[in-house]
């Protein structure tokens, strides 16, 4: 999985006026120019679902499409006395966390929620199927609340020390947990949000499996509220945990988050007070500019946006104020701060694995971009106003870039395209499958098998990869982690990207 990164520092403002006027010009000309490639994002869309068949654990079901995978994990929570088989592994090893799973369920919960009519009947199916795969899960490591919630499958550093394939791990599979009073508002906030997103998403097709999710979101969020703290606070944890999924920006967005959802979920004022009570104390010290599995201010205020928008909710005015300062510093001829492009277009933040920073602020855009439209209304930025569809057009940018449209003229979404990475950082796809070599690999052979120059033996589709540096600059190889490695979260948000432009295919 990605290193945690350090969050960057503020944003630095160019001290040649000249310079930053000509760089605007020359980047407002750059998103609006018309990609050079055709793209089918009806077949991008089917395979980022696709993808998630390939992260699964536990025991596969007869329709798994996925064919090179078999049953992992088995025994999962057996030394903590509970049932914690199935979930996702969250990236290329084997080991499940439970914060960014939570997180991907999320993702693909709203992907459903906000742009489910995009989608085909078969796509918007494979979407809930793969969110119940998640959120089966999810209902595990929350089973035994009100007085503990389990946090992680698997030793981090002892996963690491083997390259095996999930079918044949021998390393711990050691199950956390965190017990009342102990905090963990971070975990228990993103777990109730992804619930309660998700009862949203079930309510018509599985109406009573959305009330036993949303009665379950309640109760986690309770304990998130009523334990405050981060659930790496807890040593034996934050051993199991840091540095890969610690908690850099904290608890109180989570609990936000988690807070939001639950108020889309049930409509209940209760949530209304809490977000406006606790939006200054909870929010103040985190980079709005932000969003994904760790910081969730920049999700969390487009998502209130909606109440703003259409109920016209002014009480959570501060919210929607605050989302359309963050879609304003999208645009380079805007005052302020603004986001970081590569020279080729792709939205850029510091550390590894740019793309799961591009896929979820790409969500948001879209998101916003809809509130507008929905409201005939214009972005407001100083003096300067903007269409719902320039916010568009920036995330059109970002797609096309990913499948293909970019310096390196490389797909980053495996088995999309001619031309896509052969040799992606994952072990399931790098080792030959059951099927193909039946004999298990052991944890020192299967480093021969990651030094091998030769392709994966099995596909990945739909796995959208770390990608490229901040020059678009793409070298590869599994030992990249940082570029090659896949993860839940990077492909989650995009499922409802492509949806969109699987519909508005001709947009420019």
């Amino acid at each position: 999985m990605p290193k945690q990164e350090i969050p960057p520092s503020p944003n630095k403002f160019w001290k040649n006026e000249t310079i930053v006027i000509l760089f605007n010009r020359f980047y407002t000309l750059l998103l609006l120019l018309p990609t050079a490639i055709p793209h089918d994002y009806s077949d991008a869309l089917t395979k980022s679902i696709l993808f998630f068949e390939g992260q699964r654990s536990g025991r596969l079901p007869k329709q798994q499409r996925m064919s090179w995978r078999r049953n992992s994990a088995l025994n999962d929570g057996k030394n903590l006395k509970t049932n914690l088989v199935g979930g996702y592994y969250d990236a290329g090893d084997n080991v499940k966390f439970h914060f960014p799973m939570a997180f991907t369920a999320t993702m693909l919960a709203w992907s459903s929620i906000d742009f489910g009519c995009y989608m085909s009947q078969h796509d918007f199916r494979h979407n809930l199927v793969a969110l119940k795969w998640a959120t089966d899960y999810l209902l595990k490591t929350v089973s035994q609340l009100p007085n503990r919630i389990f946090v992680q499958v698997g030793e981090a550093q002892a996963d690491h020390h083997c390259w095996e394939r999930p079918e044949d791990m021998d390393t711990p599979r050691t199950a956390y947990a965190i017990d009342a009073p102990n905090p963990a508002s971070d975990l228990a906030g993103e777990i109730a949000a992804a619930l309660a997103s998700a009862s949203i998403a079930f309510k018509q097709s599985n109406p009573k499996y959305s009330n036993s999710l949303l009665n379950k979101a309640v109760q986690t969020f309770q304990y998130a509220d009523s334990h405050r703290g981060c659930y790496t606070d807890n040593p034996e944890v934050n051993k199991a945990v840091c540095p890969f999924y610690c908690s850099v920006n904290g608890f109180k967005d989570e609990l936000l988050w988690g807070a939001a959802w639950l108020r889309r979920a049930t409509g209940k004022d209760y949530y209304l007070k809490y977000l406006v009570n606790n939006r200054q104390a909870f929010g103040e010290d985190v980079n709005y500019l932000e969003f994904g599995w760790d910081n969730k201010i920049g999700g969390l205020n487009v998502l209130i946006a909606k109440e703003v928008f259409q109920k016209n909710e002014t009480a959570l005015a501060a919210y929607k104020d605050t989302a359309e300062e963050m879609m304003c510093a999208f645009l380079p001829e805007t005052t302020g701060p603004h986001m970081s492009y590569t020279p080729g277009g792709l939205l850029y933040k510091h550390g590894s694995s740019q793309l799961q920073n591009t896929a979820a602020l790409s969500f948001l855009l879209l998101t916003y971009a809809d509130h507008l439209s929905k409201s005939s209304q214009q972005l407001h930025c100083g003096n300067l106003k903007f269409q719902p569809d320039s916010l568009r057009r920036i995330v059109k940018r970002q797609v096309d870039y990913v499948l293909g449209d970019n310096p390196m003229k490389l797909s980053y979404m495996i088995g999309y395209g001619e031309q896509y990475p052969r040799q992606i950082h994952h072990r399931g796809s790098s080792i030959p499958s059951v099927a193909a070599h039946s004999t298990p690999f052991g944890c020192v052979q299967g480093w021969n098998i990651f030094a091998s120059p030769n392709p994966n033996p099995n596909i990945l589709i739909g796995a959208v990869i770390g990608g490229p540096g901040m020059n678009d600059t793409f070298i590869g190889g599994r030992r990249r982690s940082g570029e090659t490695e896949p993860t839940t979260y990077i492909n989650a948000p995009f499922v409802g990207v492509f949806a969109y432009f699987k519909s508005n295919p001709n947009f420019s």
